[in-house]
C-alpha cells in the first residue's frame, strides 16, 4: 500500500517555501524536506505569492492508501518577516485550538502539536535572515468543515483540524490510526477529571449512557471492534470505573474471549448465546433454534419467548469475567448488553454508580 505524508510535512514544505520566496523573491514550484524520520521528499507547492516582508504558499496533502478526511486539500503558509528575534508559529483559518488537558499541546494553544513545530521551526532557522523574526502562520481552508469528520470535536480541539505527524510519513494503516485516536480520547477524558467511563460498542451503548446513566458526553467513547485496547488503555491511563455498554451481537463475541470484535478476528455469537442459555435451562430444541438463527437478535425473540432472560445477565457476567483476565486489569469494570432498540437485556454491574442502568 501507497504511503503518505502528514499535515505536520505539508506545513514543514509550505514554511520551506514561503522562506525561499521571501528570500529569492522568485515563484518556487518545488521544495525537497527531511521528515522527522529522515525521509527526504520533494513536495510541489501551490498557490505562491509574495510582498516585501511576507510570502505564501501551499501543499496539497498526500495520505496514500490511508483514509485520512484531509487527503487532497490544502494546507497552506504564510511567513511575515520584522525586525527582531525569534520564531513564532501560530494557526490561521481551519486550525484549530486545545481546550482541554491530556493532549501534546496545552489548552489555549493552536493545535500544531510538537514534531510539527520542530520541524517548522528548524526551516525557518536555516533561512531567516540576521536581526529579523518570522511569523508563521498556518492556514487549512478546509479544516472547519473537516474538523467533525476526525475526533477533534471529542478532543476538545475547536475551530478546524490538528497539525500532526511524529514521523512525518502517513502509514496506511488506519487500524492502527484508529487505536492511536481511542487511545487518545480516553487520555483526554482522563486528563478532564473522569474517574468513570462508559465505553460503547456504538451509538446505541453512547445514548443509553448520556440520556439514562447521565455520562457526561466528554466521559462516554465510543470504542467499535477493539474492545479488549480500549479497556486496557483506560487502565494504563488510570481510569478507576468502566462501564461496557453494546449490542448483544458484539458483547457476545467478547463473552467468548474475542477482544477484538471485528469479524476477521471470529465470530462466537450463537455459540456463546446458546451456552449460556443451556446453562440457565434451556432445552436441547430451543439451543438448537438459537444456533440455527443468522443473527443474535433473532437468538434474543427465541430466549425472550422462552423466559430466559437470565441468558443476557450470563453473558454480561462473562464479558466481565473474561475482561478482567487481561494483563494487570484492577479497575472496576460493569457491562449492560442491549438490543437494538437500546433496551437493557442484562447486566454485571460492580460499581453502585451504575445501578440506576
Amino acid at each position: 500500500m501507497r504511503k503518505g505524508y502528514t499535515t505536520g510535512t505539508c506545513a514543514q514544505a509550505a514554511v520551506k517555501g514561503a522562506m525561499l520566496m521571501l528570500i529569492s523573491k522568485q515563484v518556487v514550484e518545488q521544495v525537497e524536506v527531511e521528515t522527522p524520520s529522515g525521509v527526504r521528499l520533494t513536495l510541489g507547492l501551490i498557490e505562491p505569492s509574495w510582498g516585501d516582508n511576507w510570502a505564501r504558499c501551499g501543499v496539497i496533502k498526500d495520505a496514500g492508501d490511508d483514509p485520512d478526511v484531509t487527503h487532497g486539500h490544502a494546507i497552506l503558509a504564510e511567513v511575515k518577516l520584522s525586525p527582531g528575534e525569534g520564531i513564532k508559529i501560530q494557526g490561521g483559518v481551519g486550525v484549530g485550538k486545545v481546550t482541554k488537558p491530556g493532549l501534546a499541546m496545552p489548552p489555549g494553544e493552536w493545535a500544531i502539536n510538537p514534531v510539527p513545530r520542530r520541524m517548522i521551526a528548524q526551516e525557518v532557522a536555516a533561512l531567516l535572515p540576521p536581526g529579523l523574526k518570522a511569523l508563521v502562520t498556518i492556514h487549512v481552508p478546509e479544516g472547519e468543515r473537516l474538523a467533525p469528520r476526525t475526533f477533534n470535536p471529542r478532543l476538545g480541539i475547536v475551530g478546524g483540524i490538528s497539525i500532526l505527524g511524529t514521523t512525518g510519513i502517513v502509514e496506511p494503516r488506519s487500524v492502527e490510526a484508529y487505536k492511536d485516536s481511542l487511545s487518545l480520547e480516553i487520555k483526554v477524558a482522563r486528563a478532564s477529571g473522569h474517574r468513570r467511563l462508559s465505553l460503547c460498542s456504538g451509538r446505541l451503548g453512547e445514548a443509553l449512557s448520556r440520556e439514562v446513566l447521565g455520562f457526561p458526553q466528554e466521559a462516554i467513547i465510543i470504542v467499535g471492534d477493539p474492545i479488549g485496547f480500549a479497556v486496557g488503555e483506560c487502565q494504563r491511563w488510570g481510569v478507576e470505573e468502566v462501564l461496557l455498554v453494546g449490542h448483544i451481537g458484539k458483547l457476545a463475541k467478547v463473552a467468548a474471549g474475542i477482544m477484538d470484535t471485528h469479524h476477521r478476528f471470529g465470530d462466537a455469537r450463537l455459540e456463546t448465546i446458546a451456552a449460556c442459555a443451556a446453562l440457565h435451562g434451556a432445552s436441547p430444541a430451543v439451543v438448537a433454534q438459537v444456533l440455527a438463527q443468522d443473527t443474535a437478535e433473532a437468538a434474543v425473540d427465541i430466549l425472550s419467548r422462552e423466559s430466559l432472560q437470565a441468558t443476557f445477565d450470563e453473558i454480561a457476567k462473562r464479558v466481565v469475567w473474561r475482561l478482567k483476565l487481561l494483563p494487570g486489569l484492577s479497575l472496576k469494570l460493569g457491562c449492560l448488553i442491549l438490543d437494538l432498540k437500546g433496551k437493557v437485556l442484562g447486566k454485571c454491574l460492580e460499581t453502585s454508580y451504575m445501578s440506576s442502568a
